[in-house]
């Protein structure tokens, strides 16, 4: 007899909106709504995780840019605080930087900046996307010794589109994440 194993994925998202349902062959998926903003997101991640026990944790959602184009989906492996960016006391983490995923190697690779506000202007923004979850959910995962990955669809170029504009662009993310993960898992 065969054993098959079964990975399991929890899938976090913040909104209803970002919601996207996946397919991956041997894989159990668990889908997590974090709720906007870091603590929602830290706390109901770390929740899920003592519940279900998940071998990697992915985040998909939309994000907003200053070096990326509308559309873009960019896979995320480091991550940074740009709240706690500004403090400077021992101890206190504002990065933090996972190993690739082999799987999304033909990815666009890029760095994801999180922060508790939506940002209108590009002031001092450093990384490729910009959320105001990932870094919560990956220092969460860092903690528990978690594989994470984040992957976010562009919707957004920061000091261009208001708050609005993301909100109506929400169901092109779901539908370009949506193929995102249709290409991965067939491949």
């Amino acid at each position: 007899m065969k054993l098959l194993l079964v990975m399991k994925i929890l899938l976090v998202y913040a909104i209803p909106e970002e919601k996207i349902e996946i397919n991956i062959p041997n894989a159990e998926v668990i889908y997590v709504e974090t709720g906007m903003g870091k603590v929602n997101a830290s706390m109901r991640l770390m929740r899920a995780i003592c519940e279900y026990h998940p071998d990697m944790v992915i985040n998909a959602g939309s994000a907003g840019t200053l070096n990326h184009k509308v559309g873009d989906i960019i896979v995320c492996n480091r991550f940074i605080d740009r709240d706690l960016r500004k403090v400077t006391l021992d101890g206190v983490i504002s990065e933090i930087e996972f190993e690739k995923f082999s799987t999304f190697s033909n990815s666009i690779w890029g760095t994801c900046n999180t922060g508790d506000s939506f940002i209108t202007e590009g002031n001092d923004i450093e990384g490729d996307v910009i959320d105001m979850e990932s870094f919560a959910e990956a220092d969460v995962c860092r903690e528990m010794g978690i594989p994470f990955v984040s992957v976010k669809y562009v919707t957004d170029i920061v000091g261009q589109n208001s708050s609005q504009e993301w909100f109506a662009k929400l169901a092109d993310a779901r539908e370009g994440l949506s193929a995102f993960f249709r290409d991965f898992c067939v491949k």
